[in-house]
C-alpha cells in the first residue's frame, strides 16, 4: 500500500484527491452506449452475440434463461452446510428488512382533509449479480432477499455464465432461495439494457438493483429514465479510521478481506498513531503470506491501497466524510461522539471486533452500497426501495371550503385561474 504522512510534501494533494465523485470516461460512455444501442436494435440476438464475445459462451435465444431442470440439479448439488449458511443469511436479511419497510399512514391536515401514503411493492424488478473469479452468492441474497421481503411478485436475476453455459450451483440455489422467479444467463451492460428496455425474450422490469463493474454501473446510469435504479455501486471499498486503540491484526485482516474483491477495490487506512500504522503494515505483510489469493490481493493493494498518518482524529473524520467510503471501520476510544460526526459512509462497523465480512455475508443490512464517492448522494440498498410510494388525499365539504381561500391566492399568484375555479365550484355545489 502507498503510505503517506502529514509531514510529506505531497500530503495535501493526496488527501485532496480522496474527495472524489465517480464520473465515467468518455470512452466508457461511448462503449456502453454502443452496447445499449445494439440491444435496442437487435434484442435477443445481441444478447447471444455479446455473451459469446465477452463470456466466451455459446447460448441460443432459447437457452438465455436457466431452466427448471437446472434449478433442480443445482439444489441437489449444493452441500447441506451451504444450504444452512444461505438460509441463515436470508433469515437475518428478512428480519432487518421487516424493520425498514415503510407502512401505510394517514392523518388530517390543518384544513381537515385526510392525507396519507400507501406503499406497494414493484411488480417486477431486476437484480444484477456480478460474475468473475468467484460466485457472489451473498450478492444474490443481499439484493433478491430484500425484494422477497418486500413481497415483489416477479424477481428476474441476471448473471454472467462461464464457458459451459451454466450458473454456479450455489449461486443458483441462493437465487431461488432469495425469490428469483427467472435467471437470465447474461451479464455486463447488455444485461442491464435488456432488463431496462426489454427484448422478445426478456420482459422489461420496473427497477434494477445490484452492483457491477464499470460497464454495468455506466449502463445503469444511461438507463435512468427508461427504468428506475437503486444506486451506482461499483468495485468494493473499505476505509479504516482508527486511533491508538486499534488492533493491528483486525485492521489488517479487514483491509486484506476487501482487497480480495479484485484489482479495482479501494482499500484505505487513516490513523493518528504512527506506531499503529507500522504495526498494520507488518501485519498486512504477515497475513498476506497465508492467503490462497495472495498475488491477486497484493495487486489490489499496490493499485489502490493507501495508508495515511494524520495529525488528529478530527482530521481523519474530515477525510472520511470527503472520501465517503462504501464500508467504514471506525475504531476509536470516543466511539459515540465520533459516530455522530460521520455523515457519508455507506455502512459503519464499530470497534475492533466488528468484522466487515460478517456484514458482507450474514448480519442483515445489504452489502450493496454506494462507492466512488456516491455515498455523498446515495444510501445503500434498503427494503423500502422495492416499494412504490403513493400519496392519497380525501376531502369532505368542510375541508374543501376551508382550503378555498389559500388555493385562490395561489391561483392568482401563478395565473392559473382554472385551478381556483375547480375548488370554488365544488364549494358552491
Amino acid at each position: 500500500m502507498r503510505v503517506i504522512t502529514y509531514k510529506d510534501r505531497g500530503y495535501q494533494k493526496f488527501v485532496g484527491s480522496l474527495d472524489r465523485r465517480a464520473e465515467p470516461s468518455r470512452e466508457l460512455e461511448e462503449v456502453v452506449a454502443g452496447i445499449v444501442g445494439e440491444v435496442r436494435r437487435r434484442g435477443d440476438r445481441a444478447l447471444v452475440d455479446f455473451t459469446r464475445k465477452f463470456d466466451k459462451t455459446r447460448l441460443s435465444v432459447g437457452s438465455l434463461f436457466v431452466s427448471e431442470k437446472e434449478f433442480t440439479e443445482a439444489e441437489a448439488a449444493v452441500a447441506p452446510a451451504t444450504k444452512r449458511a444461505i438460509r441463515s443469511s436470508r433469515r437475518n436479511i428478512h428480519a432487518f428488512a421487516k424493520e425498514s419497510l415503510r407502512k401505510d399512514w394517514k392523518r388530517k391536515n390543518a384544513e381537515g382533509a385526510v392525507v396519507g401514503e400507501r406503499f406497494t411493492p414493484f411488480d417486477r424488478v431486476g437484480i444484477y449479480v456480478p460474475g468473475g473469479k468467484a460466485p457472489l452468492v451473498s450478492t444474490a441474497l443481499m439484493t433478491g432477499a430484500f425484494a422477497q421481503a418486500a413481497k415483489v411478485p416477479e424477481i428476474i436475476a441476471a448473471t454472467p455464465v462461464g464457458p459451459a453455459g451454466k450458473v454456479n450451483s450455489d449461486l443458483l440455489y441462493a437465487l431461488r432461495q432469495a425469490g428469483a422467479t427467472e435467471v437470465l444467463k447474461v451479464g455486463g451492460a447488455q444485461a442491464i439494457a435488456a432488463l431496462a428496455m426489454g427484448t422478445k425474450s426478456v420482459r422489461r422490469v420496473d427497477k434494477i438493483f445490484g452492483p457491477g463493474n464499470a460497464f454495468v454501473v455506466e449502463a445503469k446510469r444511461q438507463m435512468v429514465g427508461a427504468v428506475s435504479i437503486d444506486l451506482l455501486p461499483g468495485p468494493s471499498e473499505v476505509l479504516v479510521v482508527s486511533d491508538s486503540s486499534g488492533d493491528p491484526v483486525c485492521i489488517a485482516a479487514d483491509l486484506l478481506a476487501q482487497a480480495e474483491h479484485g484489482g479495482d477495490s479501494v482499500v484505505g487506512f487513516v490513523t493518528n498513531s504512527s506506531r499503529l500504522l507500522k504495526q498494520v503494515e507488518k501485519e498486512v505483510a504477515r497475513q498476506l503470506k497465508r492467503l490462497s489469493r495472495a498475488e491477486y490481493i497484493g495487486d489490489s493493494l499496490r493499485k489502490a491501497g493507501f495508508a495515511v498518518l494524520v495529525r488528529s482524529i478530527d482530521h481523519a473524520i474530515k477525510i472520511c466524510n470527503e472520501f465517503a467510503p462504501e464500508h467504514l471501520s471506525l475504531v476509536v476510544k470516543d466511539e459515540r461522539r465520533r459516530l455522530g460526526e460521520i455523515r457519508t459512509a455507506g455502512a459503519i462497523y464499530l470497534g475492533n471486533i466488528s468484522a466487515i465480512a460478517v456484514g458482507d455475508f450474514l448480519a442483515g443490512p445489504s452489502h450493496t452500497l454506494p462507492t466512488g464517492g456516491a455515498g455523498k448522494s446515495f444510501s445503500g440498498l434498503r427494503a423500502d426501495q422495492f416499494q412504490r410510494r403513493t400519496s392519497i388525499v380525501k376531502m369532505d365539504k368542510a375541508s374543501v371550503k376551508k382550503s378555498l381561500p389559500v388555493v385562490q391566492e395561489f391561483a392568482q399568484m401563478e395565473g392559473l385561474d382554472a385551478h381556483g375555479e375547480s375548488v370554488r365550484l365544488r364549494v358552491e355545489r
